[in-house]
């Protein structure tokens, strides 16, 4: 089955087209290639002819070697390793470079849609009387739209999402298929994929000697504009204080932010990691996966979290930090290979 119908580029682009998109320098062979326009991008190691490459990582230097690809992104690293009959653009950011060739080829692929490809409200829509919807708003069928709801220009909310009353929407956003809203205000530019569940309630409850007494959960969720969450990511609204997700915060699948939680600018939070209610995350921090952050911490800015790390305490501005117990890298580095050499060295005694 062909599934090019799924990518099909606007048009190709020439070699120098390209280069003067992402400022590369051209090495160009000493025989050019029977194909010199570019009409598609593939890994190395499925490249065809007309397909434009890239490398990023030495992992890949026998794809590299052996690729069909026409042309290859690739920073001045690789520059030696390119073979013969593969045109190079030496860029300093190889996977940056690439982005932009992509949205050039595949601008759709940067545009939302409707799931059933229709403009404007669906008649199989139920949406309160007292909702307000800005021009080219469009709704899918099994949309709920709870009263006094708000939603900005240009918006597109998929198949059977649902937002609560009093919900703000902004313009140019795209909620996914089968995501809820409530308590929530939503800022420009975002999307929110599928599944994804904002403003239910915190895990907010008192212990007494009968039992948990439930608290109520009386703030909101605050995500502003440019922010972007994955599928399944779930959101609780405040108790006491919003919980915020600051400009352009890119937020992967399944991760779980608590109530309270403030997350700030131009943070990085991949899958599986969950955040405990009422700490803050500072601007430009990155978070690993299945990372594990503990309540009433602060991050500092331009931390970094290495993947599967329990952090259990207050991390720096610009610390790397990793391990659980979360420590500086280089501590948790030399512990693990002091236990390496405790364990080659080890020797099991029979009984």
């Amino acid at each position: 089955m062909n599934l090019d119908f799924f990518r099909t580029p606007v048009r190709p682009l020439s070699i120098d087209e390209i280069a003067r998109l992402v400022n590369a320098t051209v090495e160009y062979p000493q025989s050019l290639p029977s194909e010199d326009k570019i009409s598609g991008v593939a890994s190395l190691d499925a490249a065809r002819p007309g397909d434009l490459s890239f490398i990023t990582s030495t992992r890949y230097i026998d794809d590299l070697a052996q690729t069909r690809a026409t042309a290859c992104l690739l920073p001045p690293l690789f520059r030696d390793q390119l073979p013969k009959g593969i045109i190079g653009l030496v860029v300093q950011d190889a996977y940056v470079a690439l982005s932009l060739v992509m949205a050039t080829l595949y601008p759709k692929a940067l545009k939302a849609y409707a799931m059933n490809e229709t403009t404007g409200v669906s008649s199989r829509a139920s949406i309160h009387p007292d909702a307000r919807l800005e021009a080219d708003v469009i709704v899918d069928p099994g949309v709920v739209i709870g009263p006094r709801a708000e939603v900005g220009a240009g918006t597109i909310i998929r198949a059977n999402a649902v937002v609560g009353p009093d919900v703000r929407i902004g313009r140019h956003c795209v909620i996914g298929a089968n995501v809820s809203l409530e308590w929530a205000l939503i800022g420009n530019h975002v999307i929110i994929h599928s599944g994804s569940r904002l403003g239910q309630d915190g895990f907010g409850y008192a212990r007494t000697n009968k039992g948990y007494v439930k608290i109520p959960q009386l703030g909101r969720v605050i995500i502003q504009d440019h922010v972007e969450i994955g599928a399944n990511t779930t959101i609780d609204r405040g108790t006491t204080r919003d919980t915020i997700i600051g400009e352009g915060a890119k937020i992967d699948n399944l991760v779980q932010i608590a109530h309270n939680v403030v997350i700030g600018r131009h943070c990085a939070i991949v899958a599986q990691t969950g955040v405990a209610g009422s700490t803050t995350v500072e601007d430009y921090v990155s978070i690993g996966g299945q990372s594990a952050i503990a309540g009433h911490l602060t991050i500092g800015a331009y931390a970094q979290i290495a993947a599967k790390s329990g952090v259990m305490r207050d991390v720096p501005a610009g610390a790397r930090v990793g391990g659980i117990p979360a420590r500086p890298l280089r501590v948790f580095f030399s512990g693990q290979l002091i236990l390496d050499k405790l364990s080659k060295g080890h020797k099991t005694t029979k009984t």
